[in-house]
């Protein structure tokens, strides 16, 4: 069965931090992808907002090199004459009666404010756009994370923001849910009869989640030193995949059917706070090393900075308080300059009760469900059969491997390209929403405030390694190892 695109509402899609690294890097491909595939108006428009002093040309000239072989080069004129630009400064107020007056030039689209900033100009840029009722009808405002450096901040912009945009309005994004294989793993769960009746404690002996990056701070270095690995990814990211695993069947796929069930797993998570924070969590910070054959400095040396206590590595424990998964703990781990770029979900269920087997057929492993969100997105069930051929009864442990890029013959999608075009219909259904994202801050601050309050320096690790030895022993002190399978 052929798969079609259908087009959305003619729409106005304003990127604040137009000429930053998401919006060139991310966004306007995105776009760029969409409108290949038909699903963009002609009379839609993509608005640049940033502080630098360009025209319209200027920026699809900035933007030009950017796309060139993002896909068919021979349109890209067309598209990028629906993109415009205006510069302005969230905290001055010139130029904002006459973009007021320019959005005003298409009453009837959906517009849609996409807040690619630093999170201290969301309350401005909010502020602004109510005083000239740009809030009105159907507008949206994206918010990209985090949302608040912890609850009282994230309560402190919500409130503001909400104070403009109502909460139906207010799209939090996490572009790991617009993936692939997050999609998936709903359609594995709950569309397939042999997995849900086996999700649970009774048969899952473990879950980890992993979120490995090869490449170190760059330039990105001001920003990360303020946030640290728990902020920037796992306190948003990964906890989302996490609640993805382990939440109850939804109702239906309605958005608040699907968010009440995360948010109920986010509730769920058992406290890490005092002297258990010691116990069930490592911070680490890259030094010096070799990562993908090349020498590359520690993260002081690009920081500029050899006093930094901020952490670009973070693994823990977590384990959720309920009847379906009490008992199995939920391994979490994610750094800068490891030896692979890797996010994948490994679900390891419990081994056979009784081996019928003798010691010299081979080990018995256990199964283990894998579902790889990049570089390839696929899914792999491991599982022990004989090998084949004469003499004697010999166990492998393969996989049945599903590459979508293979299975489907067609090329993944990056998952802004889902998330944009979810927020034009108004379907929140992958975003966070407010109450996700307060439970998330009451998990994580107990920990943040241990760490700062212990004073402890992040363990070292050298860069291509897969973190601080600590890490390792985290989970293996329960006999279990981190799968580190990297084809």
């Amino acid at each position: 069965m052929t798969v079609t695109s259908q087009p959305v509402e003619a729409f106005d899609l304003v990127i604040f931090g137009g000429t930053g690294d998401l919006a060139v890097r991310k966004l306007l491909p995105a776009l760029f992808h969409r409108f290949l595939d038909g699903q963009i108006p002609a009379s839609s428009r993509i608005i640049g907002i940033a502080r630098e002093t360009l025209d319209n040309e200027g920026y699809r000239a900035q933007l030009r090199g950017a796309l060139v072989g993002s896909g068919d080069d021979s349109r890209l004129d067309a598209f990028l004459q629906q993109v415009g630009y205006r510069p302005l400064d969230a905290r001055k107020p010139e130029g904002w009666s006459d973009f007021a007056e320019l959005i005003g030039e298409q009453p009837d689209h959906v517009r849609v404010f996409y807040l690619s900033t630093s999170p201290e100009l969301f309350v401005d840029i909010c502020a602004r756009l109510g005083d000239f009722g740009l809030n009105k009808g159907a507008s949206r405002v994206v918010m990209e994370k985090p949302v608040g450096r912890d609850l009282a901040s994230a309560n402190q912009i919500n409130d503001a923001v909400g104070r403009v945009f109502n909460e139906s309005q207010t799209y939090r994004i996490d572009h790991y849910l617009g993936k692939e294989t997050v999609q998936n793993l709903l359609a594995l769960r709950f569309g397939n009869a042999l997995f849900e009746p086996l999700w649970n404690a009774g048969h899952i002996d473990h879950v980890q989640i992993t979120v490995a990056e090869t490449l170190g701070v760059g330039h990105r270095a001001a920003y990360y030193d303020r946030a640290g690995a728990l902020r920037d990814m796992l306190q948003n990211h990964m906890l989302q995949l996490l609640c993805m695993v382990a939440m109850e069947p939804p109702s239906s796929l309605s958005p608040d059917a699907v968010r009440d069930e995360k948010l109920k797993v986010l509730n769920s998570l058992k406290p890490i706070e005092g002297g258990q924070v010691a116990q069930y969590t490592v911070r680490g910070q890259y030094r010096a090393g070799v990562a993908e054959g090349t020498s590359v400095p520690g993260y002081l040396d690009e920081l500029g900075d050899s006093k930094s206590n901020t952490e670009t590595f973070v693994a823990l424990k977590a384990e959720i308080g309920n009847w379906r998964w009490a008992g199995v703990p939920f391994y979490l781990r994610t750094g800068k300059r490891l030896p692979h770029r890797v996010s994948e979900i490994v679900v390891a269920f419990k081994p056979v009760p009784h081996s019928i087997f003798g010691a010299d057929t081979g080990p018995l492993a256990q199964n283990r469900l894998v579902l790889r969100l990049q570089p390839d997105e696929g899914v792999k069930l491991w599982l022990t059969i004989k090998h084949p051929g004469p003499g004697g009864l010999r166990l492998r442990h393969v996989p049945l491997d599903m590459s979508f890029a293979e299975a489907f013959g067609v090329q993944q999608r990056d998952a802004y390209e889902r998330l944009l075009l979810d927020v034009v219909r108004g379907n929140p259904t992958l975003f966070m929403r407010r109450d996700e994202v307060e439970a998330a801050w009451r998990w994580a601050d107990p920990i943040l405030d241990a760490w700062a309050a212990g004073g402890e320096s992040p363990r070292p690790y050298a860069a291509g390694s897969w973190g601080p030895s600590a890490a390792v022993a985290l989970i293996e002190r329960d006999g279990r190892t981190w799968n580190e399978d990297s084809d």
